[in-house]
């Protein structure tokens, strides 16, 4: 295990420069929230990988861009199997991304500036190359170390089947077959993503004590939140059943699986919730729980519970103004009654980039290799932007997509590293395109990621996207982000509260007022004659007025201050 550990600041230390973020309370109900994708967003050591240090460089970019907080997706101590989502140490930085003193003293700048930091927490499950899996694996069947995790005997003559028939999600048997200390064939291991990443035993209480000091030692250090990664996925059902489906990868996100969404992972995130309310600062648990309705997200944000949930049904909508709507009325209507705010997210590490996917026709799922008509797919980016952003509650950001950026579709197969790539099924397997390391100057060996290149190469165009070439540039993307954080900061009406007031409008075109504010979003390729409902605020393209009327593009938003 990484010696880091005794370099983490005194409690003390971290609970002051939390102090430089507090004065809002419940910030996090109307939150723009940044995530950053370490090894993609800015290299300071010049090894062509990002890290800690290159993050904290461009935390004053992050200020000016107008955000509240930045969630870093997985820096922690790891083989890299799963891009870091397989954790070998909890307590430790990876030395590809700096150390705990990179760590903290990014969470003092990020404070400094009035940003809170996030970070990512897997709890589903370890790498195998953390102590305690190594441990079960050297102690053999029966010992309590593998109490700790899913072994079981496998079914067959000689054990030689995996024992349920669970697909790993990321393809082929969520079970593998370990060698016994003798040599010999022996149990096997339960792991819903890779083999490298195998699930832990939540029944057993040394995991839940172990996960409750992993979250007081980065409390400790001044973290805000924690993004929990796979949060619908600790618990499985009595008896580990089987599904009796062989295209159960269909099913995900449609059912209740008896290795995902369980009731009783809220009985741990009560206990989460206990030792976060022990700190000051108005901390906050966000969940990736993938669930078969926006009423089962909202069992997540009871008030006892966590705090925010990704709204996956909201990102997995088409750009349909009906659709789109029907998705914005059940979420608030799901959210209310539990008290908490909804979420809007358009991208992630996960999925192709927006501006990619509504370049295409819809119904292609959310992971595309198809470049489609990148015109378009922005023109509906920026609208989609605008729509968000408009929406009360809280937005989340995927770094690069205020510049624009599309998927990179066509990267070599030599080059990829996503690890459902390599297994032949399950996930598309092509989550690298949206990894791409985002470009911050016109030219350079990376384009202002760093100096020694990059670990994903990247297109050819991405100087002309980068920050430098946008920034100043009237109509530019990065522009349009600015000034729309901007207007949201200072408008009372934008992010707060659980409600929108539709207005009529004409078919393929969203309208609503919260407040003294319209936002009119026209989601069909034709121009739309809409009432001017007073000041234009901010437009995602060229709108023109008369006569009280205004024309709104196609695959366009419109914000109007009525007063």
């Amino acid at each position: 295990m990484s010696q880091q550990h005794s370099a983490a600041p005194a409690p003390n230390s971290a609970v002051s420069a939390v102090s430089a973020v507090e004065g809002r309370p419940d910030w996090w109900r109307d939150a723009v929230i940044y995530q950053v994708y370490p090894r993609s967003f800015a290299d300071g050591n010049g090894d062509g990988m990002g890290d800690l240090e290159g993050v904290r460089t461009r935390l004053p970019y992050l200020r000016d861009l107008g955000v509240d907080a930045v969630w870093l997706s997985p820096f922690y101590a790891s083989p890299q199997a799963d891009a870091g989502y397989d954790v070998a140490d909890y307590r430790a930085v990876d030395p590809m991304f700096g150390t705990l003193l990179d760590a903290d003293a990014l969470i003092r700048d990020a404070h400094a500036l009035g940003l809170r930091i996030i970070v990512d927490l897997v709890p589903n499950h370890s790498s195998d190359q953390y102590e305690w899996f190594k441990r079960a694996l050297a102690e053999g069947p029966g010992s309590p170390s593998r109490d700790r995790y899913h072994f079981r005997p496998g079914k067959g003559k000689n054990g030689e089947l995996p024992p349920n028939d669970w697909e790993s999600i990321f393809g082929g048997p969520a079970w593998t077959r370990v060698t016994e200390p003798d040599g010999t064939p022996g149990e096997w291991y339960l792991h819903l993503f890779a083999p490298e990443q195998p699930d832990f035993n939540w029944e057993h209480p040394a995991v839940g004590d172990e996960f409750r000091s992993i979250l007081r030692f980065w409390l400790d250090m001044g973290v805000d939140g924690f993004r929990i990664d796979v949060a619908h996925g600790m618990v499985k059902a009595e008896g580990l059943p089987d599904l009796g489906d062989h295209e159960q990868l269909t099913l995900l996100g449609n059912d209740v699986m008896p290795f995902f969404d369980q009731d009783g992972v809220h009985d741990i995130y009560r206990e989460w919730r206990l030792v976060l309310d022990e700190y000051s600062g108005d901390r906050i648990f966000v969940a990736e729980a993938w669930t078969p309705t926006v009423e089962r997200t909202a069992n997540y944000v009871r008030p006892d519970e966590l705090h925010q949930a990704f709204n996956f049904q909201y990102l997995a909508t088409h750009w349909d103004a009906a659709e789109l709507r029907t998705v914005v009325n059940r979420t608030l209507d799901a959210m209310r009654p539990v008290g908490a705010p909804a979420t809007w997210v358009l991208s992630n590490h996960d999925v192709t980039r927006h501006a990619t996917r509504f370049a295409n026709p819809a119904g292609l799922g959310t992971q595309i290799r198809l470049a489609g008509d990148r015109e378009v797919g922005l023109r509906r980016a920026r609208a989609a932007t605008l729509l968000m952003l408009a929406l009360p509650g809280s937005a989340y950001v995927y770094q690069g997509e205020e510049l624009g950026l599309p998927d990179v579709v066509d990267l070599p197969d030599e080059v990829r590293q996503d690890p459902a790539y390599f297994r032949g099924a399950g996930q598309d397997g092509f989550r690298d395109g949206c990894r791409v390391p985002i470009p911050w100057t016109r030219t350079g060996p990376s384009y202002g990621f760093g100096d020694g290149g990059s670990w994903l190469p990247q297109p050819a165009d991405w100087g002309g996207l980068s920050v430098e070439a946008q920034t100043g540039e009237p109509g530019s993307t990065l522009e349009l982000y600015r000034a729309a954080l901007a207007v949201r900061r200072e408008r009372a009406d934008l992010g707060a509260g659980d409600a929108v007031e539709w207005l009529r409008a004409p078919e393929g075109v969203l309208a609503f007022r919260r407040g003294e504010f319209v936002c009119v979003a026209n989601t069909t390729g034709e121009s739309v004659p809409m009432p001017a409902y007073g000041r234009v605020l901010l437009a995602s393209g060229e709108i023109t007025e008369a006569a009280g009327e205004a024309k709104v593009p196609a695959d366009t938003t419109v914000w109007w201050s009525a007063s």
